[in-house]
């Protein structure tokens, strides 16, 4: 056998062994060497002549063999697919250096080894041991990122968990500590955000992050914060939130900080966003994202001293140019001319027997024509129906289209003139007014409830609304009460006005009340206090509760008073287990169902994983048919999945199982829990679903599938679902129920002519409106029962919807605010998170000039570099300012 070169080298390792050993070791050597080319082979013999030279006596030899051997394998440690030579060479002589590391004395050589021990356990330390991060530890105080990005990860991975190892054993952590400034550091620098973030989320000190962005990684180290947010076990969610807050707040970037504060749902943190922007134009733009989301904010001298600047911001909170701005986007695009129900029917379309069965004139048609054409042309301030032309003598057709209506059919008609004139305060209460003389009771609570329409989400300095309804809230009609309490719950949502309180939590105590005006005065008070957690209304709807007979527990309209005390906590999580207690001494009717409809409403918009699974596992019961509360529960399902986009493919996924296995009860659910995943938002998979369940035989699992593809086609004007409608209006040309509900979905689809939206997400799917989402929720829960209360006398509650109408629109206007056309690209948006560089964020754009409509996952940017937009979302209303750097071509 030739003598082996390397054979001194590798019996230094293996000594202790035996000879057999050392022979495999030489024949396993022979095989490798001839593998190797000769610059390979000269570096092997270097690297392993550096070893010897390692454990020599002489410390300056020492130094200068690891010297070299430090400069070899920084040298080589650029290429990541693949292990780097020195390393791969090395590996045979890692147990040696680890044994001849143990047997130094203390001194600048044993800490320069144990850099490169550091390194070399990168390839070589078993799984666990940690060894990197142990000689990192006892090495010299180096800067770590020259040995690599490859060797920092790896070091963030192991600190990770001896972190977690040492807070189980309440070990001091300060040397990790240090580690961990220099690892964030270095990754900060290197564009590695969210590997810096992942680590610091790992050993618990976020706050360490501020200190280390700079002005050109705080925007991708938050957006990585928010977007993560949504995957994070509570409270660490809100934790990082904060952090991005402070981020946001150091680098001047306020309307993103103002959009987390609304996130958080912090009032304390909008004040300060004001407070720390002087910029009257960027106030202005902060108003209209305060608008947008619905919150009743005051202003006060504190935070905008002058009175005329305040008066034009708090103009713009109150929404009042709302209208303004919706009827300048209908006219850009042409739709002012108003459509009648044919219309949208448009039967002609169809062939005969449906067409022939339409023209009978029957009260139930008839509503539904009010219900469709009050959708169709919301907001438009002009119909065929109701508003008529002042020219013709004022008892023309508006008074013969009302009275085509029976009784209860008679409310939703004269309400129909306030979804008409929605958002125009003026002259709204202006053309409502007639009928407040008229001597039908069901009239005047129509206009009762009109009123309340035209105010939904506008306010008011002269609160309109309350005088007008306020004396009608005690009259002896119910159909009055109802009226004048519905239209206070929805002009008035998410306000938490005291005087409201006062007024309307005493009917809910009131023995003399009938059932149906303390469910509405229960909703109502659910509306205005959203998501506030108030005590005193809480207690008033849980006595509320208490006091229901058997017999009126049993009634399909009890099921509002749950949902009503369940909105207090819209959103609110922990909020609500006090109350879920309270819940558990019901009357076992209705305990149940309290409980699944306050778990829904307080997780909803989380996305909380472990609350969806509890929900499913309560729809995985068989239950004998008497109960209730598996319909919440389905519907609890997407409204704490609806959060985000993963959750909501997940749910779907789900509900499709429910379709398959569940009961009836479950099954009548699962499509109104599918509108709402999908709300303005058409998914192909939803709609074939529903498609596909508006067929079924079961006549209330039709039913609500009907609806569903009215809620998920809303203002869409999607040609496909209404092709689909149309072919249901002929198959069920005899079911009256069946033909309302097609009819409704078909006003859905073409809600606002197509312009608005009921998705209570806005700003890039980030913020959840609670009164717009209140809303829809309690026209679902309403429906869960279609026969009773949709189909009965109760149709009214399909006007809860308006809570939720937005124009889906992106209006620029400039420092006046007067509307601005400039070309914007829209297209659809592109996830970019922690994508390195700067990555495109819309794909698939057309160029258009604005005002223009944004489609559900639709995003837009300027395509000019004329303006600068002062809020860093393009929907609603953006002021654009002029760019200084600008320079015509």
């Amino acid at each position: 056998m030739a003598p082996d070169p390397n054979r001194t080298a590798a019996g230094g390792g293996s000594g202790s062994g035996t000879s057999t050993a050392n022979d495999e070791v030489v024949n396993k050597k022979k095989v490798e060497n001839e593998d190797l080319s000769d610059e390979d082979l000269a570096l092997k013999q270097q690297l392993e002549l550096y070893v010897e030279r390692v454990q020599d006596s002489d410390p300056a030899l020492q130094k200068v063999a690891l010297e070299s051997m430090r400069q070899e394998i920084r040298t080589s440690t650029s290429s990541m697919t693949s292990v780097p030579k020195p390393l791969k060479f090395l590996r045979p002589h890692y147990g040696t250096l680890k044994a001849y590391y143990e047997t130094m004395a203390e001194s600048d050589l044993k800490k320069y080894l144990a850099d490169i021990l550091s390194v070399l356990a990168l390839t070589m330390s078993a799984e666990g041991e940690r060894e990197s991060l142990k000689y990192r530890l006892l090495g010299s105080e180096g800067d770590i990122g020259s040995w690599g990005h490859e060797y920092v990860r790896n070091l963030a991975g192991e600190i990770a968990q001896e972190y977690a190892k040492r807070q189980s054993e309440e070990a001091p952590i300060d040397d990790l500590m240090e580690l961990v400034q220099q690892i964030v550091a270095f990754h900060m620098k290197h564009n590695a955000e969210p590997e810096a973030v992942d680590l610091l989320m790992e050993v618990e000190d976020l706050d360490m992050l501020v200190d280390h962005v700079d002005k050109t990684s705080f925007k991708r180290t938050c957006l990585y914060l928010t977007s993560s947010a949504k995957y994070l076990p509570g409270p660490d969610d809100m934790l990082v939130l904060d952090i991005a807050y402070m981020t946001y707040q150091k680098f001047e970037e306020y309307p993103n900080a103002l959009q987390i504060a609304l996130f958080l749902d912090n009032l304390q943190y909008v004040r300060q966003v004001f407070t720390s922007c002087k910029d009257p134009q960027r106030r202005k733009q902060f108003c209209y994202i305060l608008a947008r989301h619905g919150i009743t904010f005051e202003l006060d001298d504190e935070l905008v001293p002058e009175e005329d600047e305040k008066e034009i911001l708090q103009e713009i909170i109150n929404n009042t140019k709302l209208s303004e701005g919706y009827l300048t986007l209908a006219r850009d695009i042409e739709v002012m001319e108003p459509k009648s129900p044919e219309d949208i029917y448009k039967a002609h379309l169809l062939d005969g027997r449906a067409s022939a069965g339409a023209s009978v004139d029957s009260a139930r048609q008839n509503l539904a024509a009010t219900f469709v054409n009050a959708f169709v042309n919301a907001g438009f301030g002009q119909d065929k129906l109701m508003t008529v032309p002042s020219d013709s003598s004022s008892s023309g057709s508006s008074g013969n289209w009302l009275f085509k209506n029976k009784e209860h059919g008679k409310t939703s008609a004269a309400a129909s003139l306030g979804m008409i004139l929605l958002w125009d305060v003026d002259s709204g209460l202006a053309q409502i007014d007639k009928y407040f003389h008229s001597n039908d009771n069901h009239v005047i609570a129509g206009a009762l409830l009109g009123v309340g329409i035209v105010n939904c989400g506008i306010k008011n300095d002269c609160d309109p609304a309350m005088a007008l309804l306020g004396d009608y809230t005690d009259k002896e009609d119910s159909s009055i009460r109802i009226g004048a309490i519905m239209g206070l719950g929805i002009a008035y949502a998410g306000s938490q006005n005291e005087q409201l309180r006062c007024k309307l939590a005493p009917i809910l105590n009131d023995a003399k009340a009938s059932l149906d005006v303390i469910a509405f005065t229960a909703i109502s008070l659910g509306l205005i206090y959203v998501g506030s957690c108030n005590e005193e209304v809480a207690q008033a709807i849980i006595f509320a509760l208490m006091d229901r007979s058997e017999s009126e527990l049993g009634e399909p309209l009890t099921r509002l008073l749950p949902l009503g005390l369940g909105l207090l906590y819209l959103g609110k999580q922990e909020s609500v287990e006090a109350t879920a207690e309270v819940s558990k001494t019901f009357n076992e009717k209705i305990r149940k169902y309290c409980d699944m409809t306050l778990l829904s409403c307080a997780y909803a918009g989380t996305g909380n994983v472990l609350k969806v699974q509890n929900l499913l596992g309560h729809c995985s019961q068989h239950l004998d048919k008497g109960e209730t509360h598996q319909g919440p529960a389905v519907l609890g399902i997407a409204m704490v999945a609806m959060a985000e986009e993963l959750g909501l493919e997940m749910a779907i996924r789900s509900l499709e199982h429910l379709l398959q296995y569940g009961e009836q009860n479950i099954r009548r659910a699962v499509p109104l829990a599918l509108g709402l995943l999908c709300i303005s938002n058409p998914k192909v998979n939803v709609m074939d679903t529903l498609s596909r369940l508006s067929y079924d035989t079961d006549l209330e699992v039709a039913m609500a599938a009907v609806i569903s593809l009215g809620l998920i086609g809303a203002g869409t004007n999607n040609a496909r679902i209404a092709g689909m409608l149309r072919n249901l209006s002929s198959y069920y040309y005899k079911d009256t129920s069946l033909l309302f509900c097609v009819r409704i979905a078909q006003g859905l689809v073409h809600l606002g002519k197509g312009l608005l939206t009921l998705n209570p997400y806005h700003s890039d799917r980030f913020l959840l409106s609670p009164t717009a989402l209140a809303g829809l929720i309690t026209m679902l829960h309403a429906c869960l029962d279609m026969k009773a209360i949709v189909l009965g006398k109760y149709h009214y509650v399909l006007y809860f919807l308006v809570l939720a109408m937005q124009p889906r629109m992106l209006l620029t206007v400039d420092e006046d605010l007067r509307p601005l056309s400039v070309p914007v690209r829209v297209g659809q948006a592109v996830d970019v998170v922690g994508q390195a560089g700067r990555p495109k964020t819309i794909t698939g754009f057309q160029t258009h000039s604005t005002p223009v409509l944004l489609a559900a996952g639709d995003r837009a940017e300027l395509a000019t570099e004329k303006y600068l937009p002062l809020s860093p979302i393009l929907e609603g209303f953006v002021i654009l300012k002029e760019n200084p750097d600008y320079r015509e071509e």
